[in-house]
């Protein structure tokens, strides 16, 4: 396999694997969006800056969870099993764990803070890596099976490529959040929409990975 070629697989894989996650991406920068926007029209700022949710958080974030998803599938590829496969989807739990707490604190808090509450300790980038993780926790089910085909040369220019579209889907998720409709929606339905994306997408993961049905056959 050439290095072109390499490159087109390693694309492919990607893509195919985390195209959801520029929804997930749309939806954070949207709110890191609207608090700058709040903060930056207020006369005085009501919110301590260690609340503030910066797009570098996010991309911080989302670099973590892949680069967790990546270790654990290049561990697994080498007969190192941290995760067994059927219980991948209890991953799906800190999607649905956030969601939920989303939902609790948007109707305590202005439209601008929902996101902050996850903000504990200024270390919002680990919220990020948390959904990130487990958005793309079923993708280990896919890398391995393809990096177990690869050389050691090819399995470098993989990654790094991998690392590279990392980059290239938080630009698009920040741009689709600053087209002017997008964003004027989420700003007015973000409060109930991004709790809604997040407890949909733990449950899918669940679904996903039959989680359900092995947990079921525990207690049968």
């Amino acid at each position: 396999m050439n290095l072109i070629l390499t490159i087109l697989y390693a694309l492919g894989s990607f893509i195919v694997t985390n195209i959801d996650d520029i929804f997930v991406l749309m939806l954070l920068f949207s709110q890191a969006s609207s608090q700058a926007k709040a903060s930056n029209g207020s006369a005085v700022n009501m919110q301590p800056m260690g609340n503030r949710i910066y797009p570098r958080d996010i991309v911080i974030g989302q670099y973590l969870g892949f680069a967790l998803l990546v270790l654990i599938s290049l561990l697994a590829t080498f007969g190192v099993t941290l995760i067994p496969e059927e219980w991948v989807g209890l991953l799906g739990l800190i999607p649905i764990y956030l969601g939920v707490k989303l939902f609790i604190k948007g109707e305590e808090e202005d439209e601008g803070a929902i996101l902050s509450s996850l903000n504990k300790f200024n270390k919002f980038y680990l919220s990020v890596a948390f959904i990130t993780f487990a958005n793309g926790g079923d993708n280990i089910g896919i890398y391995v099976p393809f990096f177990s085909t690869l050389n050691n040369n090819q399995l470098v220019i993989t990654v790094v490529t991998f690392f590279i579209m990392v980059a290239v889907w938080c630009l698009i998720g920040y741009r689709l959040a600053r087209f002017r409709y997008v964003s004027e929606t989420l700003e007015k339905y973000g409060r109930w929409v991004i709790p809604i994306v997040f407890i949909g997408l733990g449950i899918f993961i669940m679904l996903e990975n039959e989680t359900f049905s092995n947990m079921w056959s525990i207690f049968r």
